[in-house]
């Protein structure tokens, strides 16, 4: 088994190595191409890899990047696996950032989230989210003033809003879950 995580040149990478790591695992961190090829797990965005049936676990922006958009800056382009859009939270309604902890909702049964109780708090830290347009992508919701997919669910595709690698205990599991996958 070779975990790769995918060095885009911003976010908190070595804490996803770390977390990986503490769940029992070693992963390696890098922008080399081949490395990447040769990767059984992928943790960040890449297209050709997705498509080839690789595990992917996406994590925050890793989740936002699979939209077909995100309005982040201004409209932009994304990969386009998950039919939709990334928008702000209301500002005038809620507190952004969503920071912290909260909870959990599962929707649909997936592998990644074997031993997590439906309710369970995940660390958070964003102002975008995902809105697909359709709902068979979305494995678990939050509700944070609006209810937001914060894990999306796709053969071989795992992406959440939360960080597992912040979330402690439950956070590990996710990751080692991850991990298990063929």
């Amino acid at each position: 088994m070779k975990i790769v995580i995918v060095n885009y040149g911003s976010g908190n990478l070595r804490s996803v190595q770390k977390g990986f790591e503490r769940a029992g695992y070693a992963a390696a961190v890098t922008s080399d191409p081949k490395a990447v090829s040769d990767a059984s797990h992928l943790v960040k965005p890449i297209t050709e890899s997705i498509r080839s049936g690789k595990p992917y676990l996406g994590i925050c922006l890793g989740l936002q990047i699979l939209f077909t958009e995100g309005m982040e800056f201004g409209p932009h382009p994304g990969l386009d696996l998950v039919p939709g859009q990334v928008i702000r939270f209301p500002e005038n309604e809620l507190k952004v950032p969503h920071m912290g902890w909260n909870q959990i909702r599962i929707e649909k049964k997936n592998p990644v989230l074997e031993g997590i109780p439906d309710g369970a708090y995940f660390y958070f830290v964003h102002s975008y989210y995902g809105a697909p347009k359709k709902n068979e992508w979305v494995a678990t919701t939050t509700d944070y003033g609006v209810r937001f997919p914060s894990a999306i669910a796709h053969e071989n595709v795992f992406a959440c809003q939360f960080h597992p690698e912040k979330s402690q205990k439950l956070g590990l599991q996710i990751l080692a879950n991850f991990a298990k996958l063929n």
